[in-house]
């Protein structure tokens, strides 16, 4: 497989997908885009604020929209919003790009979630109820980031990619 095609990093709220898929797109060379940084310089807020003044609906199209966005450009590594996934536009989207799936116990996530200035009302076990087959339907790998680092995912997404590991001198 190419280092030159896209990564989506896919996972609920405290999965650790910016820190992970950062430390990928460094592996590989390639740049990096999170939704806050999208939904910051294209609609002036990051997650929470958006959802507090627009709406969550408003919110999860400008999530969808971000990895569409990225997708439709040069290949990156994108970490998306769990949202993005109930758009099959973005599912369909995302069969161009190597999935990765970090994920957790529910109890392992709400634990990073508490000292988070994301959403006070989230509920892991909800968002898993909702969303869980439409990460099982696109994800090319699972990492379990309640055992793993986030070295150890990027070392996973190299080796299931067939590339060589990242020298660690």
């Amino acid at each position: 497989m190419s280092k030159n095609k896209p990564v989506v990093v896919i996972g609920l709220m405290g999965s650790g997908k910016t820190t992970s898929g950062r430390l990928i797109a460094e592996a590989l060379g390639l740049q990096f885009s999170d939704s806050d940084q999208y939904l910051q310089r294209e609609h002036g807020a990051t997650s929470a604020p958006i959802a507090a003044r627009e709406g969550k609906e408003a919110l999860h199209r400008y999530e969808a929209q971000h990895v569409l966005d990225e997708l439709a450009g040069p290949p990156k590594v994108i970490a998306a919003a769990a949202s993005t996934l109930e758009d099959a536009r973005v599912r369909e989207a995302m069969r161009q790009a190597f999935v990765v799936w970090v994920d957790a116990a529910d109890e392992v996530l709400l634990e990073r979630m508490r000292t988070s200035d994301h959403r006070p009302d989230y509920a892991p076990s909800e968002m898993r109820a909702r969303r869980e087959h439409f990460f099982r339907e696109v994800a090319d790998l699972v990492c379990d980031v309640g055992v793993l680092r986030p070295e150890q995912v990027r070392d996973e997404v190299l080796d299931k990619m067939g590339l060589p590991a990242v020298d660690r001198d």
